[in-house]
């Protein structure tokens, strides 16, 4: 029997430390949170690159020679707020678990859609900036997605391998590449709802469309489950 993988989502978070390693205390830590709030209120308005240090310690009442004890610099604060934003996948790789069996499959995409969305719209530009930092190299924010979304990955495609041994799934896909696939699909319908809407496609539209399309993928059915009488008529 093969090596069941870790599953990073389980894996406990490390308590915070200042740049010099020490744990923080709770004063310590409101300090802190104060900064990386400022950071991502910043980080909604404009660019990593575009905000500097003296601007996100005098949104948090603080100094910048307070702000260097906690981080390094605003990519590393970013850095941590990705790593907070990861911290809400186990809710949505639960839904993954979910039966995906009869009028209940449906159900579960949509319920696993919205929440893709839900966490998109909460944390915006702090993903955004991890992908687009992942994308160009820098091997923190490609670890910090890598450890975000290979629990997705792993849950789907355990999905798709059951569907498979049902005779359900092509045994043509392979269900990591198919799983990758649909986080993709996932990804960019979230990072991107709003603009659709200007081809007419609302958040509901949005929903149901990429449910359905998860459902045929990970079930080999489109979700519209026919009466039972008809399904008599067609034996």
């Amino acid at each position: 029997m093969a090596a069941r993988r870790r599953d990073p989502s389980r894996s406990p978070a490390p308590k915070p430390v200042d740049q010099s390693g020490r744990i923080l205390g709770p004063r310590a830590l409101q300090t802190r949170r104060r900064l990386l709030d400022a950071s991502a209120d910043l980080l909604a308005e404009r660019s990593v690159r575009e905000i500097s240090v003296v601007e996100i310690a005098r949104k948090a009442g603080t100094s910048p020679a307070t702000f260097y004890q906690y981080f390094k610099d605003v990519p590393e604060a970013a850095l941590r707020l990705a790593e907070e934003a990861a911290e809400e996948m186990p809710a949505l790789v639960a839904l993954i678990d979910a039966p995906w069996h009869g009028r209940q499959g449906l159900a579960t995409a949509r319920a696993l859609v919205d929440a893709f969305i839900r966490h998109w719209d909460a944390h915006r530009a702090v993903l955004r900036l991890r992908n687009l930092a992942a994308e160009e190299g820098d091997r923190r924010f490609q670890r910090a997605r890598r450890v975000a979304l290979t629990p997705v990955l792993e849950h789907l495609a355990a999905r798709v391998t059951e569907f498979q041994r049902a005779g359900r799934v092509s045994k043509e896909l392979h269900p990591y590449a198919a799983a990758a696939a649909l986080a993709s699909i996932l990804e960019r319908l979230a990072a991107y709802h709003t603009e659709l809407e200007y081809f007419g496609a609302s958040r509901e539209q949005l929903v149901e469309t990429c449910a359905r399309i998860l459902l045929q993928s990970v079930t080999g059915r489109c979700g519209d489950v026919p009466p039972r009488s008809k399904l008599r008529g067609q034996s």
